[in-house]
């Protein structure tokens, strides 16, 4: 067991009726402030999460020469100076579990003039790094790993440039493979194209939205289709302009919530869902519309209501991995059974999280295939017992959910969920016991 801290779900005795406001997406602020450290003058980044994630994130910035503070409740970026002409001292930075940090960080420190070493919490050190790795020799930056082949610990021996032109890489175990290169290449010394080689590309979306903030950032980047059919992507060589920008809320930390309107048959409001957007968890609204939930927009608020009735669903989750763990919880509650695929990258995330559903599915009562590629999920009588999380925040949050409808179920260390949500046990207290509204008399 991760840890002896259990954290008892609590049981809904009525249906929920709140609404929720979540945090900053986690994927945008991490992109915006990468940017921002990267850019030619200081930027303004309104609403960015605060959580371990983006503390780590703001840490490797701050370690590579950015001055990151908070003033006025936005944080303002100075950039990282124009590296010295001889080699800095030696830098270290630690990812703790953040894909984002080591995955992201490298391809940027290689813009840095000296040695910077990457390690992390012990399941980060089992994470695959090779496409990272071989993205930087390409570059022909030397790679020194210090542990097993691929994985962290590692040192980027960065000489301040990168010489950009066409690389190739095989992004099947996760979009962050791209991403990493996109968020560096306006830096290279060339246009950067980069082509996908894998079979299989999840969660595009994410993608997309890398490249939504490059243009945003008065970066020319493009997508499309190479003669082979292939992905590839186009990046100019420029400067990234200074931008203000208001980080939108994260979609997917949103989503344990509006599951809980379809466990409990209630109603969960979601403020400031964007009109269109970038992120996966925008794809609740279709999924849990095809779970049986009603779902409808009220100006800026994103509403969901349970009917009573969970319908088993078969999805491909490709796009939207990330959304899994929540999606399961809810298999495991419906009426008839489900099949979640496409989704074989999700055993390189925090942990093994197909492996991981199925186990603890199996624990509360489910019956439970694990696919090459995704997870089979058949209901049963559900009952109470230790849910453990793996250190990974989605994990306890379907933890949670189940909780609901099932008394006795224990989450193992509930406060992994501050990876990205750092107050996710004071929320949902909050939505299963609202505040009453003040009396106007």
């Amino acid at each position: 067991m991760a840890s002896e801290v259990l954290w008892n779900a609590p049981f809904a005795d009525q249906p929920v009726d709140a609404l929720v406001r979540v945090p900053g997406s986690k994927s945008l602020t991490a992109r915006w402030m990468l940017l921002a450290a990267a850019a030619a003058e200081p930027s303004v980044l309104r609403g960015a999460l605060v959580s371990r994630d983006t503390r780590l994130m703001r840490d490797a910035l701050e370690r590579l020469g950015a001055v990151l503070e908070v003033q006025d409740g936005a944080l303002h970026v100075t950039p990282i100076p124009a590296p010295p002409t001889d080699p800095a001292d030696p830098v270290e930075i630690h990812t703790g579990l953040a894909g984002t940090v080591m995955r992201f960080v490298p391809l940027l420190a290689a813009l840095h003039h000296g040695d910077v070493r990457f390690t992390g919490d012990p399941a980060a050190l089992q994470r695959p790094m090779d496409p990272v790795i071989d993205l930087l020799r390409q570059q022909g930056v030397e790679v020194t790993e210090h542990g097993e082949t691929g994985r962290l610990p590692l040192t980027v021996h960065g000489t301040g440039k990168l010489p950009g032109g066409r690389l190739e890489v095989d992004a099947s175990g996760s979009s962050q493979f791209i991403s990493n290169m996109l968020l560096v290449a306006a830096h290279a010394e060339a246009d950067v194209e980069l082509v996908h080689i894998g079979e299989v590309l999840p969660s595009l979306p994410h993608i997309e939205m890398t490249m939504e903030t490059l243009r945003q950032a008065g970066i020319e980047a493009s997508h499309g289709l190479d003669g082979q059919g292939r992905h590839r992507w186009q990046v100019r060589h420029g400067e990234i302009r200074p931008m203000e920008v208001t980080v939108e809320p994260d979609l997917s930390n949103a989503g344990p919530f509006l599951a809980a309107a379809l466990a409990t048959g209630g109603t969960i409001a979601v403020d400031d869902w964007p009109e269109t957007t970038t992120q996966p968890g925008d794809a609740y609204r279709d999924l849990l519309t095809r779970m049986g939930g009603e779902v409808w927009r009220e100006g800026r608020t994103m509403c969901v209501r349970g009917t009573g009735e969970i319908h088993g669903i078969d999805a491909d989750m490709s796009a939207m991995g990330e959304l899994v763990p929540t999606m399961s919880a809810l298999c495991a509650l419906a009426d008839s059974p489900s099949r979640l695929t496409g989704v074989a990258h999700l055993r390189g995330h925090e942990t093994d999280r197909l492996k991981a559903l199925a186990t603890e599915l199996t624990k509360v009562g489910a019956r439970t295939a694990e696919l090459d590629d995704g997870v089979e999920i058949h209901p049963g009588e559900l009952r109470g017992a230790v849910f453990e999380s793996y250190e990974d925040h989605r994990m306890a949050t379907a933890g949670a959910i189940i909780g609901l409808r099932v008394p006795d179920l224990r989450v193992v260390d509930i406060g992994t969920t501050q990876k990205t949500l750092p107050d996710f046990v004071g929320m949902w207290l909050s939505m299963l016991h609202p505040e009453p509204a003040a009396d106007d008399a």
